[in-house]
């Protein structure tokens, strides 16, 4: 599987920090300025497959607001697909701007566990997956024929005991199994109990973090991906410092020697949204800087 012509390609795992605009155009749309900001310094950071920034809502309400059945954070009915798209206008935004566009969905074990049953429709969150899954293949359907490059399903449940896998990974596949695009899972945190489930998982690239877990190295250094790729997490999202060009190489040569540079994405841990925008914007300027040198090592 080619995503982009290029060794190393870098991306993002999605969410941004929020820049708010201001005046009377900022009252029609108070985040449009947001998406613009996000996407204007992803590009100009060098990024080759940028996202539209997430800057709307958290991960959890920028979903099930939209959703037929539920209510704030209560299910109350059967889960419905959202009568009209949810992310698709930021993310044509981002194509408008950049060749290559990563769509983003968070997983319905993350919604589900995220909401709680207040109808005897469910008789549990196992049943409320399933139909979450069905409700966002609908989007992922919208942001495939936009002409995404790579659909990320966010499931950060999924590395804290909470969930079940086995359901989560049916949900997944679920909507991964009616699409064209490929599809990456991302999963944060320690992988190290849950590593086997995960990687059974149908889809064409995972992605996990490495900064802050430098374990999940060894965790994977054993495993099989089966000509899967991964989306290499090489910056700590929660470290608010900048980490220099040298450091983030070093994480990315670590993982070239477990992974190769043909099977890598290089990207933060997670999104960076909590940071202040200098800090992302550095963060994301020095990975691209350390992914060309390690490319420029590895090439030739």
């Amino acid at each position: 599987m080619t995503l982009i012509s290029k060794r190393l390609p870098t991306t993002v795992v999605g969410s941004y920090p929020v820049v708010k605009g201001s005046g009377i155009r900022a009252l029609m749309d108070p985040l449009k300025h947001a998406v613009e900001v996000a996407v204007a310094d992803q590009v100009a950071a060098g990024i080759d497959i940028v996202s539209d920034g997430q800057v709307r809502s958290d991960m959890i309400r920028a979903f099930t607001s939209h959703l037929p059945g539920i209510r704030g954070s209560s299910v109350v009915g059967k889960v419905q697909p959202a009568q009209r798209p949810i992310t698709l206008a930021d993310t044509k935004y981002a194509l408008s701007r950049h060749p290559k566009v990563k769509g983003i969905l968070t997983g319905p074990s993350t919604l589900a566990h995220g909401l709680s049953i207040e109808t005897a429709f469910y008789r549990n969150k196992d049943e409320l997956v399933l139909d979450l899954a069905q409700a966002l293949a609908v989007e992922a359907g919208y942001l495939q024929d936009a002409g995404v490059t790579l659909l990320q399903i966010d499931e950060p449940i999924f590395s804290t005991g909470a969930a079940n896998l086995a359901v989560g990974r049916e949900a997944v596949n679920a909507i991964a199994g009616m699409l064209r695009v490929p599809v990456c899972l991302h999963v944060c945190g320690s992988l190290g109990t849950v590593i086997d489930d995960v990687l059974r998982t149908n889809v064409a690239v995972f992605d996990f973090e490495f900064a802050n877990n430098p374990k999940n190295l060894e965790v994977l250094s054993e495993k099989d991906l089966r000509g899967r790729m991964i989306g290499y997490g090489c910056v700590d999202s929660a470290d608010p410092g900048v980490e220099s060009v040298e450091a983030i190489r070093k994480r990315i040569e670590a993982g070239v020697d477990v992974f190769s540079p043909e099977a890598m994405l290089v990207d933060p841990d997670c999104g960076l949204r909590m940071q202040s925008r200098d800090a992302a914007l550095g963060k994301l300027k020095n990975m691209v800087v350390a992914a060309g040198e390690a490319r420029a090592e590895y090439t030739g």
